[in-house]
């Protein structure tokens, strides 16, 4: 019974410390779980196009051609394919992404960099509070809060045990113990998918530590990734363009489609994001390095060949982010997230209507 007792004030004691930010990562993590989607509806005219039948993108030489003329004070400083005949395709310049239609080259509008965007300001929520000051202390604190949530799961589990209520009692007045058993019936229903996220984000949180960990109990050694800086050539020789860049990362990496490029500085190799079709994750984890000058392939690694470890650290991110699963993988993380915030709450409705002689957990 001490220990219990003891557990149950370590358990109610590290919600009220940490709930605010436990529920913040709740919230923001469900709306993140769709965050492709959600940027897709809140600007539809930017993102989806017509794929008129057997109609063939435009190269991205016709493309920046038009964006050249278009925006002649501005610089092309990127390139991003769709994967899917329905989305537009978006050119990075130093000040705004442009979104142009591949099949007919008209440009659909543009967002600028800067701008306050709500879902990139939930993003960083998420990932570090806004504050990346004083050694990036907001991701740090992020982790943290994972990491209460933890002890606050594997505690409740031990509390939970001996009663195992699943069910929910509204009679009469009593208001306390109708929090409590949804307090205990979400915490059981969720438990599982909680333990994966605050796992996985522990991970994320400690990345370098847990990338060793990961090459260490799979036996595996990271491929070293060459640096982007490359000889220049004499005068006169001409970079590769981005459609051959593009053809060449095809080659080197078949059955992917590359998907993003940066355009290069005068000493810099092509560096090339590429996604297999079980790639459900919107960054891709297929990368290579390509001299911009003879077309040279320096690096490449695919995520259905890398080593275990790095395999494990994409994985890692997979189902944090429920990726994984799809949308079904989406919405369990999403829902997840939720109960976290409905922890929180009905945990403080149960603090807060706390009687004079509660000094025990509920029976």
């Amino acid at each position: 019974m001490r220990l219990r007792a003891a557990l149950f004030n370590i358990h109610l004691w590290l919600g009220l410390i940490a709930g605010a930010f436990i529920a913040l990562l709740g919230i923001t993590g469900a709306i993140m779980a769709f965050e492709p989607e959600i940027e897709h509806a809140e600007h539809p005219h930017l993102w989806f196009v017509s794929a008129p039948p057997d109609a063939r993108p435009l190269t991205l030489a016709q493309i920046s051609t038009t964006i050249s003329q278009t925006f002649p004070a501005d610089t092309i400083t990127g390139y991003q394919v769709s994967t899917e005949p329905g989305l537009s395709y978006q050119i990075g310049l130093t000040k705004s992404l442009v979104f142009v239609n591949q099949y007919s080259g008209a440009i659909l509008g543009q967002l600028r960099f800067g701008g306050t965007d709500l879902l990139n300001v939930i993003h960083q929520l998420h990932t570090h509070l806004l504050f990346r000051g004083l050694g990036n202390l907001g991701a740090k604190v992020v982790t943290g809060a994972a990491l209460v949530l933890f002890c606050m799961l594997l505690s409740g589990l031990y509390l939970w045990w001996p009663l195992k209520r699943f069910t929910v009692s509204w009679r009469g007045s009593a208001a306390r113990r109708s929090w409590f058993d949804l307090h205990n019936a979400i915490g059981i229903v969720s438990l599982l998918m909680l333990f994966a996220l605050c796992a996985t984000g522990i991970a994320i949180g400690f990345e370098k530590s847990s990338t060793r960990v990961f090459y260490r109990i799979t036996s595996s050694q990271p491929v070293p990734r060459p640096a982007l800086q490359i000889p220049v050539p004499a005068a006169n020789v001409m970079q590769i363009g981005p459609d051959s860049a593009f053809a060449i990362a095809r080659a080197a990496l078949p059955g992917t489609t590359p998907f993003e490029a940066d355009v290069p500085a005068r000493n810099e190799a092509y560096f090339v994001r590429a996604r297999f079709p079980e790639d459900r994750t919107p960054g891709g984890r297929s990368q290579l390095i390509i001299d911009s000058y003879t077309g040279r392939v320096l690096f490449a690694q695919g995520s259905r060949t890398a080593p275990a470890g790095a395999r494990m650290v994409i994985a890692n991110r997979a189902i944090h982010t429920g990726d994984i699963g799809g949308m079904p993988g989406k919405a369990l993380v999403s829902l997840a997230s939720l109960a976290a915030v409905l922890q929180v709450v009905t945990g403080l409705l149960m603090w807060l209507k706390r009687s004079q002689r509660d000094v025990e957990p509920l029976r």
